[in-house]
């Protein structure tokens, strides 16, 4: 149920009958209770067309919109603020056809073929927290857009290319040579990369060498290939056991490495040329960009070929772009990289759009993030300033969940109480990221995200056990619950806001999903969490003194908050617990 696209329906009925088709329809929730649910804030703007008193225009509306089978009553407030107060009637019956649906009574939206272009490591290194974001943030909008109904195709663009393999892959021949296996020279990809580094600086000929291992692997040398098909292997292993170890959906069928678009650079080069959307400069073929002059006049610079013909990232990026609509059928594209690449993305789109390659009607997102910062406000470091391996700090999280389970009175066996840790722990990590806004840089904390208070992981986590243990108290499963279809029945006004705020479950979804933004999910589910703590507080479930319709239906509301929240966290990748 989207209960405000549902106003909206009716209000703009409402105002083309007053000869204002097309004027704005401002539908919002209403900030507090006495203002009711909802308020339709369009009378003003109205007013200065027609020249009329607002709150005259504000009656004016009120007389002709059809809301009495959804509002127990509409007041006018203030300059001509309609206030909306939604019928417990009419919400009792949406929440008996959201509970008896699978889907919660969310339809699907009409299917697009959706590139989600997320986690994207360099696999010349280990995967560390500067990658935890795009991972994370990016699976949980992929979820959601497939929940949606959508053929979501997930791509992980790594860079497994470049000049920097010339080196990499001469001192993986060397550590060869020297019977090593290559699992055991790249064990740890850190280490190897900083070995690799030190000879190609201060190692005579190294460099040379590895120079030539560039030209080999360019040049499609058989040898050369299987070294580099090698390394790419064991890194990729690498990567997939820290999307295990995160939860994360992104398999290797999921690699797309920049590698692959190699055979398609020159025609990219071809089409552009021909379209004279780039031109020679000095060598190079360049776009000017006017859309993006600077504020003499002068366009912004794109290169696509380097002077010695070699290629760039921009090209790779407009190769994938032509992969993904000709070869994907792609409508929509996500990319989630951090800030810092906005001007190259929005660069790309424009010679992209110019080239043809994207249509008029094609989406193309780039869905830039902000850092983890550690207390200081500085960019996460060890204690020794260096970069922090992913696997570490997940590593580390797990081992506080623990710590912090073991001062918890429980009954639990250790094999339950490291899973638990595990699924805390993790949990903690991810949502502490994802209940941050995508677009800002956000505070690393150890003691608040591994906390039982606030809008962290565990609080979540907690809520969900404490309405399972309501069902196991009540002696009641939720399947047989759901199966007995109890009529739902809204008297409290804590019965009112818990059930307003469950229907608006699909709202946020959907505007989750077109806007790529995670903490709007988690904004949500934290809200439900605490309006089902003071529903629970102030109408009693399993006391004597309830009545058998109350306890049924305030059952039916507990099984309706689980399997919303639970449906949220799956999609946010937030493991559930049935006790802890």
């Amino acid at each position: 149920m989207n209960i405000q696209a549902l106003l909206v329906s009716r209000f703009s009925a409402a105002l083309a009958q007053l000869d204002a088709a097309g004027a704005a329809v401002p539908v919002s929730k209403s900030t507090r209770p006495e203002f009711g649910e909802y308020q339709f804030n369009g009378a003003m703007g109205l007013a200065k067309i027609k020249r009329c008193p607002p709150r005259e225009v504000a009656q004016q509306i009120l007389d002709v919109v059809e809301l009495d089978d959804i509002a127990a009553r509409c007041e006018i407030a203030g300059p001509g603020f309609i206030n909306i107060h939604l019928a417990p009637a009419w919400l009792a019956q949406q929440a008996q056809i959201t509970l008896a649906d699978e889907r919660l009574a969310i339809p699907k939206q009409p299917q697009q073929h959706i590139v989600v272009d997320y986690s994207a490591p360099n696999l010349a290194k280990e995967m560390h927290v500067g990658h935890l974001r795009s991972t994370i943030i990016g699976d949980a909008v992929a979820k959601a857009l497939e929940f949606m109904g959508h053929h979501v195709i997930r791509q992980n663009h790594m860079g497994d290319w470049g000049t920097q393999f010339g080196m990499l892959l001469a001192h993986l021949n060397d550590r060869l040579q020297a019977n090593e296996v290559a699992e055991t020279a790249l064990s740890d990809l850190e280490d190897f990369y900083r070995a690799a580094k030190v000879r190609f600086d201060e190692e005579e000929g190294f460099a040379d060498r590895a120079r030539q291992y560039v030209v080999k692997l360019q040049g499609g040398d058989a040898q050369c290939l299987a070294l580099w098909q090698n390394f790419i292997d064991v890194s990729i292993t690498h990567s997939e056991e820290i999307y295990s170890k995160l939860g994360v959906s992104l398999q290797r069928t999921d690699v797309m490495g920049e590698s692959a678009y190699n055979p398609d650079l020159p025609n990219v080069i071809s089409e552009l040329q021909a379209q004279g959307v780039v031109v020679e400069d000095a060598g190079a073929q360049v776009a000017f960009l006017d859309e993006l002059a600077d504020k003499n006049g002068k366009p912004a610079v794109y290169i696509v070929q380097k002077s010695g013909g070699g290629y760039l990232y921009a090209t790779t990026d407009l190769a994938a772009i032509r992969y993904r609509k000709t070869q994907l059928n792609a409508s929509r594209t996500l990319i989630f990289t951090d800030a810092r690449q906005a001007l190259h993305f929005k660069q790309t789109e424009i010679v992209a759009r110019k080239a043809g390659f994207l249509a008029d009607t094609d989406r193309y997102q780039h869905c830039p993030f902000g850092m983890m910062l550690g207390k200081d406000g500085k960019p996460f470091k060890t204690r020794t300033g260096g970069t922090v391996k992913l696997v570490d700090l997940l590593d580390e999280s797990i081992e506080r969940a623990d710590a912090l389970l073991q001062t918890r009175e429980n009954d639990f066996s250790t094999d339950t109480l490291a899973l638990m840790a595990q699924q805390i722990g993790i949990s903690a990590v991810k949502y502490a990221d994802l209940s941050k806004s995508r677009t800002t840089d956000y505070i690393f904390d150890w003691d608040t995200m591994l906390s039982f208070e606030g809008n962290t992981a565990p609080y979540l986590q907690y809520a969900y056990t404490r309405i399972q243990s309501i069902f196991s108290k009540a002696g009641i499963t939720p399947a047989e619950l759901s199966a007995s279809a109890v009529p739902i029945q809204i008297e409290a006004d804590q019965e009112k806001a818990l059930v307003t705020k469950l229907l608006q479950y699909q709202d946020t979804l959907e505007q989750m999903v077109d806007d790529a933004t995670p903490h709007l999910l988690c904004t949500y589910i934290y809200e439900l969490a605490s309006l089902f703590m003071k529903f629970y507080e102030a109408c009693p479930i399993l006391k004597d003194t309830v009545s058998e319709s109350d306890r049924q239906s305030r059952l039916a509301l507990c099984l309706l908050t689980s399997r919303t929240m639970k449906n949220g966290l799956d999609i946010l990748g937030i493991a559930t617990l049935d006790k802890m």
